[in-house]
């Protein structure tokens, strides 16, 4: 997020990122700021909070206006159906910030986005393994095709412009109750009901979760094996997607 409001400001950057990696974030971003002037200091006294919007999500412009005590307040970046970033400091009064709204569990947040097919951190989006197209970042503002180069530009953009993507992160769904104390493992292989490989699980909870699926096999009858049993899983295409995404 961008904190200056003009040009002729110092220019001041803040960045959300997953706290479990937040060492190995600052010696990253250290480590690539050569020898400019550049300041990286995390921020423990400000709080993140998701502004989830009710039945339909609405613009900016329904949000009340009395953010006085925020330091920032926002349409978050990535897709409308995410609502809004609230930051503030540690201790804020949220219901004087926005007034009406109730707070809610961290597991109601994670559960919107799973229903929406959001990637979020490093068990979503493991470093070294997840693609950036395949975990859709081109629908959420996550990918610069017109910038400079980055690592990984020439296989990214190349793969964009020919338009072969064979997989996607797609949200998915348990029809039925996962048995008493039983967890879908992270990677836990998903295949068709006549036993081919269509993907691999990646995170979720209760009977949402994310998975990596062949685009071919998205809209099949799927299933994991759990301790013998088959557990049945389907996957849905997010409606926020491109409409020509899901080809």
């Amino acid at each position: 997020f961008r904190l200056h409001k003009s040009t002729a400001e110092e220019p001041h950057i803040l960045l959300e990122c997953d706290s479990s990696v937040l060492d190995s974030i600052q010696k990253h971003l250290k480590l690539y700021k050569i020898r400019r002037k550049v300041t990286i200091t995390p921020c423990p006294e400000l709080s993140l909070w998701a502004v989830i919007p009710g039945e339909q999500p609405g613009d900016a412009s329904s949000l009340p206006k009395s953010a006085d005590q925020a330091l920032l307040l926002t349409p978050d970046p990535r897709t409308e159906v995410m609502g809004w970033r609230l930051i503030a400091k540690k201790g804020a009064n949220l219901s004087e910030i926005i007034p009406g709204s109730q707070v809610g569990d961290v597991q109601d947040y994670h559960r919107h986005r799973y229903k929406q097919g959001i990637p979020e951190g490093v068990k979503d989006l493991p470093p070294g393994v997840a693609l950036p197209l395949e975990s859709n970042l081109a629908f959420m503002n996550g990918i610069s095709f017109t910038k400079g180069c980055y690592i990984g530009q020439e296989l990214t953009a190349r793969t964009h412009h020919m338009g072969v993507i064979r997989k996607r992160l797609l949200p998915v769904r348990f029809p039925e109750p996962l048995p008493e104390g039983a967890g879908i493992p992270e990677g836990a292989e998903i295949l068709t009901e006549s036993g081919k490989p269509a993907g691999k699980f990646r995170a979720g909870g209760g009977e949402l979760g994310i998975a990596l699926l062949r685009l071919a096999h998205a809209n099949e009858p799927l299933c994991i094996q759990l301790g013998g049993e088959r557990v049945k899983l389907s996957a849905t295409t997010p409606e926020w997607w491109p409409k020509a995404a899901a080809k």
